[in-house]
């Protein structure tokens, strides 16, 4: 068995249009490795069925009548809700990317990605790793550059190789393992990073980084 149908990843899927969440839970449930736990219209569904049924993923639309996605993201970080929270929608317009990213996004894609760049999308999510597409990076940078001419603080060239790596979606965990340094020093790394980058979180990072050409 490879390691990604190694572990069956449970989902829970929440959208407004029934046909997109019976074509979501059809290719789900068809891929081996994935079982689709459940189903919900709005955020505000989302946020409860997510608490009960406890998914490792979930897939979050972000305009919704009776509960958009953002406020429902923010309420599962709030609620310290288990799951991984993976924005599916047509919207890739800075007013929608950055406040769900803010509000505790682990990645955020558009509907027209390829099948298997979502199922990729979904086991990197259940493993807590950043999933944000250069095209959706770029729509970020504008709102989250920051203020300070960029540049002015340089990075080292162990936290460009850490950067290189968190933007291609690699745990902490695999990060140590390549570099040969040790967890704690890759979360110290990261903490300079983002200091240096003027950013909360990998996503921001990543974003911040192709502006600045510091990632390719």
């Amino acid at each position: 068995m490879s390691p990604d149908t190694a572990r069956t990843i449970t989902l829970l899927i929440v959208d407004d249009h029934p046909v997109v969440r019976d074509g979501l839970r059809g290719m789900f449930t068809a891929a081996p490795g994935f079982d689709v736990l459940g189903e919900a219209s709005n955020g505000v569904e989302g946020v409860e069925l997510a608490l009960s049924l406890d998914p490792d993923v979930v897939l979050m639309d972000l305009r919704m009548p009776g509960g958009g996605g953002v406020d429902a993201i923010a309420e599962l970080a709030r609620r310290g809700a288990r799951c991984q929270v993976l924005v599916l929608t047509t919207y890739d317009t800075d007013s929608d990317t950055l406040p769900a990213i803010e509000a505790g996004a682990t990645g955020y894609l558009l509907k027209d990605a390829p099948r298997d760049e979502l199922f990729t999308a979904v086991r990197a999510a259940a493993d807590g790793r950043s999933v944000l597409s250069p095209a959706v990076a770029s729509r970020l940078v504008s709102r989250v550059r920051a203020p300070a001419a960029p540049g002015n603080e340089t990075l080292s060239a162990r936290e460009r190789e850490v950067l290189v790596l968190v933007a291609k979606g690699t745990s902490n965990r695999e990060i140590a393992r390549e570099l040969f340094i040790s967890e704690a020093t890759v979360k110290t790394h990261l903490t300079h990073i983002y200091a240096k980058l003027d950013v909360k979180d990998r996503a921001a990072a990543v974003a911040v980084a192709y502006d600045r050409k510091i990632l390719g």
